[in-house]
């Protein structure tokens, strides 16, 4: 399976600080029973027509299983995510923003504000996880069953 990891921060892109969400993506998937995967890991900054492009090239020519971003979902003015994954899409899934903001406002009241979505193009699945590591640690888990029969049904199985 090929999965994309698209981390989206200004602030990780410039060096100022190191890319922590993306490669936690990476270990929750493989500590919780991920399929063996070929990974391509991307770090872009919070630009709408920047990651709008990478998740189509990712879509339709990279030809992506699955395309987890991590970042850009919360009510600041540079966070498009949510945007950017909306106009690429084909179908939207908010089941899977649904269910993140439910595990992480148990834990975090201010985890209502994410705007974290997911959806499909073509036969790619896409998910906006949060930007946070530990949230990663406690949302991803929960979608796996999802993200596996949603894979199964978008291969035609």
């Amino acid at each position: 399976m090929k999965i994309a990891r698209v981390t989206l921060s200004d602030r990780a892109t410039a060096g100022v600080y190191e890319d922590r969400s993306g490669p936690e993506i990476e270990r929750v998937w493989a500590g919780h029973g991920g399929t063996a995967a070929e990974w391509v890991r991307i770090l872009i900054p919070d630009d709408r027509a920047e990651i709008e492009s990478t998740l189509r090239r990712l879509c339709d020519t990279e030809r992506c299983d699955l395309v987890l971003t991590t970042g850009g979902t919360g009510p600041a003015p540079r966070d498009v995510t949510p945007e950017a994954t909306r106009a690429v899409l084909d179908r939207e899934l908010p089941g899977f923003g649904e269910i993140m903001r439910i595990q992480s406002f148990a834990k975090v009241p201010t985890a209502i504000l994410s705007r974290a979505t997911a959806g499909t193009r073509g036969r790619t699945l896409l998910i906006n996880l949060p930007g946070n590591p530990r949230a990663i640690g406690e949302c991803l888990p929960l979608l796996l069953p999802a993200i596996a029969e949603a894979l199964r049904h978008l291969r035609g199985e």
